[in-house]
């Protein structure tokens, strides 16, 4: 073994070159651990190919050699899908090298990408033909478009836009065997056959390795407005949603809800953050856009405040009167994640359902889990618009983070039956990774489990990527 891992290290440095095979401990530290530092595994060495040819050799070695490959974009997953198992027997393939912008067209509104481009420079690159990429996550600085895609990400404009799955036209990518299918397609229609993309959207690096993609281009907005509003329950601020939706149309691209608790923490963590409304026990975050540069969007936002505060359905409302009120509003949201990182270790499920489903879920995951976990503290929040809720819940005043964690399999039951008995899904944006491997066997269907291991074996019949994933 000792030979056959000595000749593919030599045949790996040959390919990317021996500068970027990372052996040493303390170069390959930061691709052993997942971003939560929840999953810590092993490798044989961390490879950084420069080029889809580099990753297709590479793979290629790797599997005459039965060695397995995991594949790793800015390693900002939340179910350690990225991060190897404990055996040391896989070689981390990092992609962020692969970072180039091939090409933008604007009269076909799409924009090729590399796998290894962050999210954020696909924003730029776009901006910078005045149009728009609308995938919006928190970690968009250093989250990059493969693990986007083989996560299918969500984040805060899936209302307007969708996943991005409804926002990839066409995909590269290395097969297991270490072949390169081009379906680097900027296509609307193309119905020959078939749509092979959609089998590595949301695959998780399990059937294939996503090296570059085309995606859909939007024009970029020219005047937006943000709004916090408060309201008294959940179910009246998804009267608010339908309200919003009827009034605003497309031009509502966000829709965010966020319990009173999610809020201090993220104040407490953040020194500084504003606090326009306090003392209310849920709050929703409106963005609405329009390409128009005078659009008269700050009327029609606060038109729709003022009469759903004079129809009950909400107790107060601050609209941002500037970009920088704006960004103060939107960091109150996304540092919530960071928020409960500092805060300890804490039970965390990415859910969604029916949005009419929210309310009843809701008191009955209440109840449930107060008796089960008596003096749980509950950090909701998510995207409200398209029904993904970020349920996530603390220990108990005074119990220390670290114990409290032994409870997820008895939170994780309570949650998730109630998800999926209201017609949810146990995973909304977040993937399965390692983290949910065993729940996702626990809740799909025979025939669902047999299909999916059916596909895995016909695209990777070895198994060597990622395995321990998804399947």
């Amino acid at each position: 073994m000792g030979d056959l891992h000595a000749t593919l290290d030599a045949r790996l440095a040959g390919i990317v070159g021996p500068a970027h095979v990372l052996r040493a401990p303390d170069d390959v530290e930061p691709y052993l651990v997942d971003h939560r530092a929840r999953y810590r595994g092993r490798a044989l060495c961390v490879i950084r190919p420069g080029t889809t040819a580099e990753v297709a050799a590479a793979v290629s070695a790797c599997a005459a050699s039965g060695v397995p490959i995991v594949a790793q974009g800015g390693n900002t997953g939340l179910c350690g899908g990225a991060t190897p198992d404990a055996t040391g027997t896989a070689v981390l393939l990092s992609l962020t090298r692969l970072n180039r912008v091939r090409a933008v067209d604007p009269a076909n509104a799409t924009i090729t990408v590399e796998a290894g481009v962050p999210l954020a420079r696909v924003h730029e690159a776009a901006l910078a033909h005045g149009l728009a990429f609308p995938l919006s996550l928190a970690s968009e600085g250093s989250c990059t478009i493969g693990g986007n895609i083989s996560t299918n990400a969500g984040g805060t404009a899936v209302l307007r836009f969708g996943n991005a799955r409804e926002l990839t036209l066409g995909l590269e990518v290395v097969l297991a065997d270490g072949r390169v299918w081009d379906g680097l397609r900027g296509l609307r229609k193309d119905n020959t056959g078939y749509d092979l993309k959609q089998l590595f959207i949301g695959g998780e690096g399990t059937l294939g390795i996503v090296t570059a993609a085309v995606l859909k281009l939007f024009p970029a907005p020219r005047t937006r407005v943000t709004a916090l509003a408060a309201v008294r329950d959940v179910a009246a601020a998804i009267a608010l949603l339908g309200t919003a939706r009827e009034a605003l149309g497309d031009r509502l691209v966000g829709f965010e809800l966020v319990s009173d608790h999610a809020l201090q923490l993220s104040q407490r963590h953040h020194p500084g953050s504003p606090d326009p409304l306090p003392g209310h026990p849920w709050y929703t975050l409106l963005q609405v856009d329009d390409t128009a540069p005078d659009a008269p969007l700050a009327t029609a936002v606060e038109g729709l405040l003022a009469r759903a505060s004079e129809n009950g359905l909400l107790e107060d409302a601050v609209v941002a009167q500037s970009h920088d009120q704006a960004a103060r509003l939107w960091a109150l949201r996304e540092n919530i994640s960071e928020a409960q990182r500092r805060e300890g270790p804490n039970i965390k499920h990415d859910i969604s359902l029916p949005v009419s489903a929210i309310p009843r879920f809701l008191a009955d995951a209440d109840h449930a889990l107060r008796a089960a976990l008596p003096g749980v503290r509950f950090v909701i929040f998510g995207h409200l618009g398209d029904g993904n809720l970020h349920y996530n819940l603390s220990a108990p005043d005074g119990v220390a983070p670290e114990p409290f964690m032994n409870a997820q399999p008895i939170a994780n039951r309570i949650v998730h039956d109630l998800v999926v008995a209201a017609g949810g899904s146990i995973s909304a944006e977040h993937g399965i990774g390692q983290m949910k491997r065993g729940e996702l066997a626990h809740y799909k269907s025979e025939l669902e489990l047999d299909l999916m291991r059916r596909i895995k074996a016909a695209l990777d019949p070895a198994g060597v990527l990622n395995p321990g994933k998804v399947v």
